[in-house]
């Protein structure tokens, strides 16, 4: 049918363009002609010379009986052409037949086939968009002539996907690093594995379950997860395909997939990115009731429809409940809300054994070490990680994975590519110079997370790093460990004015994030004597993607400049420290900065050949496993 249609429009296309090109040909096409002025033309009709004449409009084509010089042509003619005036000459047609002269009238082109053709392209171009667009449309709407393969088709109906309703091949072994979350969903499990003892004791089964957590915390996985230990089909769907192509669309395919799953029960509705339909009703244009809230509403009518006795469990995943509607969090919708937090170091290490079972490591592979130094990566970035270190692996034709390409690709994630740039002699002794002074601050200072590396290599946007890895994870920050990282973060300003006497503009980002950082004690964790413990932020976080959110300022301007007085003390006090840090251990910061100079990195163990042992002896990296 698809080169049927095709077929016809090839032809109907074809026809146009010879009609065209037909009607640029000119129906009365004659020889070239000599082009005169009407008074000559009668003058020499007069004269007996026109042999032949012939009228098109006021167009007069003609032949004389002996060639004759017309016109600006010099050479003798006998073919020629002439315009009769507008207002007519009534004399010509007496004097034709005086002379004999015949005379042949033929149609204009106004009545010829150009008019024709111009009268009949507005039925062409229906044809044409007949059979292009309309039988387009009827293909994605019905899936052609009878066809049941159509785009709307498959929107409308969410069991023509071919994995929607099948047993998910995923358990929990393939989910790591979220213990807490698997102990809040285990006994969904058992419910669904044996209903009836439930049932007889009066207990029904939680109408609904809303996963919670920044992005790539596995939300998905773990829904697929718990249908797989249950060994119950999974219907799956996001909320954005609620809403699209036509309104009314959204909330029939919500009663079509709660009734295939009512069908099939036990089983389990997953729906992705809950946020994308299921926002607070009310707050948008034209009354609230577009088609977004009347997918939200149909949602809400089906989960309060389930009987007692149906094992259906609708499963959410949203990381914005904070714009979530109430009536999709009360109790008899969504029962239970489960919270998946980033893993710490212990989940990281499981995560990492969990994505490297099929990679073949090398025995120098620290899971411990490489987890240390992701703090802050989802699950989804652990894998990512471990992707790129085999990638590096290949592209390098290695049969194994060392631990240098997680340590390199940990680089590149967080920092980008090495740069090759053109440094001068000068510029690179400032770099090594700055980062000394982060080195040295981060290894003497007694509260500062242990130091793990340093480079002045340029890699993304920044010029040279220092890394330092946490002993374990943190999460109370206390005064003493926050007020060390100030001065870590200033440390490598602080060399530049003892080493060289002046600063540079390589302190920007470091400069931002200790503001940021002291502004936060300061107005968030009460740290400042002069503020004392009350809450003078000037924005807020999103709970789980962190991007700052403006809200009004509840506080007076004196207060302000009270905050803005107190962070500068802040910074201050940390500049003060990491100076005198330096210049307690001057030696071994020029040391550093040579060493720096001739190597451009620097791993922990060169460090403490370099700069001895520090008075704080720091533990080695190890995961902390719960319980422990």
């Amino acid at each position: 049918m698809k080169n049927y249609a095709q077929l016809i429009m090839a032809v109907v296309l074809i026809i146009l363009f010879g009609m065209m090109f037909y009607n640029m040909q000119d129906p009365q096409q004659v020889k070239p002609s000599s082009e005169i002025p009407y008074t000559e033309f009668k003058q020499l009709l007069k004269q007996g010379e026109v042999q032949q004449l012939q009228q098109n409009g006021q167009i007069l084509r003609g032949k004389l009986k002996t060639p004759t010089t017309l016109g600006d042509v010099t050479r003798p003619a006998v073919d020629f052409r002439t315009v009769m005036p507008g207002f007519g000459d009534e004399t010509l047609l007496p004097q034709l037949e005086q002379q004999g002269v015949p005379l042949v009238i033929t149609p204009t082109p106004e009545a010829g086939r150009g008019s024709y053709f111009w009268s009949m392209l507005p039925l062409l171009l229906l044809l044409f968009f007949y059979f292009f667009f309309l039988r387009r449309m009827s293909r994605n709407i019905s899936g052609g002539m009878g066809g049941r393969s159509g785009t709307l088709d498959k929107f409308l109906n969410p069991g023509s996907n071919e994995q929607t309703g099948k047993i998910p091949e995923v358990s929990f072994e393939d989910v790591a690093g979220q213990d807490n979350t698997k102990r809040e969903v285990t006994e969904l499990v058992d419910y669904l594995r044996n209903p009836d003892e439930y049932n007889k004791l009066g207990a029904d089964i939680p109408h609904g379950l809303l996963l919670m957590g920044p992005p790539g915390t596995g939300k998905t996985l773990m829904a697929r997860a718990l249908a797989g230990e249950a060994k119950v089909p999974f219907f799956s769907i996001s909320a954005s395909e609620f809403i699209e192509v036509f309104v009314g669309v959204g909330a029939s395919r919500v009663r079509k997939m709660f009734a295939q799953a009512k069908e099939r029960a036990p089983s389990i509705i997953f729906i992705d990115e809950l946020d994308s339909v299921g926002r607070t009703r009310g707050t948008g244009l034209g009354g609230g009731h577009d088609e977004r809230e009347q997918t939200l509403n149909q949602i809400l009518a089906e989960m309060d429809g389930f009987s007692g006795h149906e094992a259906v469990i609708v499963i959410a995943a949203t990381n914005r409940p904070d714009v979530l509607d109430p009536a999709l969090l009360r109790p008899g919708r969504f029962d239970r809300h489960v919270m998946l937090d980033l893993p710490d170091l212990a989940s990281r290490v499981a995560i990492l054994k969990v994505h490297t079972r099929k990679v073949p490591l090398a025995e120098n592979v620290d899971f411990e070490q490489i987890a240390a130094g992701i703090p802050g990566f989802s699950g989804a970035d652990i894998k990512n990680l471990v992707n790129e270190a085999a990638m590096r692996a290949a592209r390098e034709k290695r049969s194994q994975v060392i631990n240098e390409d997680f340590d390199e690709m940990r680089d590149k994630i967080l920092m980008g590519s090495v740069r090759t740039l053109a440094i001068q002699p000068d510029e690179h002794h400032r770099l090594a110079v700055h980062e000394a002074g982060h080195s040295v601050a981060a290894y003497y200072l007694p509260h500062a997370d242990p130091l793990y590396k340093v480079t002045i290599i340029p890699r993304g946007r920044a010029l040279g790093a220092t890394h330092q890895l946490p002993v374990q994870e943190r999460h109370i920050l206390p005064k003493e460990y926050l007020c060390d990282r100030l001065a870590v973060m200033l440390a490598g300003r602080v060399a530049e004015k003892l080493l060289i006497d002046s600063v540079s503009s390589g302190a920007d980002d470091d400069i931002r994030q200790a503001t940021s950082l002291a502004r936060s004690m300061v107005a968030r964790w009460g740290m400042s004597e002069e503020i004392g413990p009350m809450d003078v932020r000037e924005s807020d976080e999103h709970p789980f993607l962190g991007r700052e959110i403006a809200q009004p300022r509840h506080f007076s301007e004196a207060t302000a400049q009270a905050v803005d007085q107190a962070v500068k003390e802040l910074l201050r006090e940390a500049e003060d420290r990491a100076a005198e840090v330096m210049l307690s251990h001057r030696s071994q910061l020029d040391d550093l900065v040579k060493s720096l100079e001739e190597n451009e990195t620097l791993q922990r163990e060169q460090v403490v050949k370099i700069l001895g042992d520090p008075v704080n002896v720091q533990k080695p990296v190890r995961a902390v496993k719960p319980g422990a």
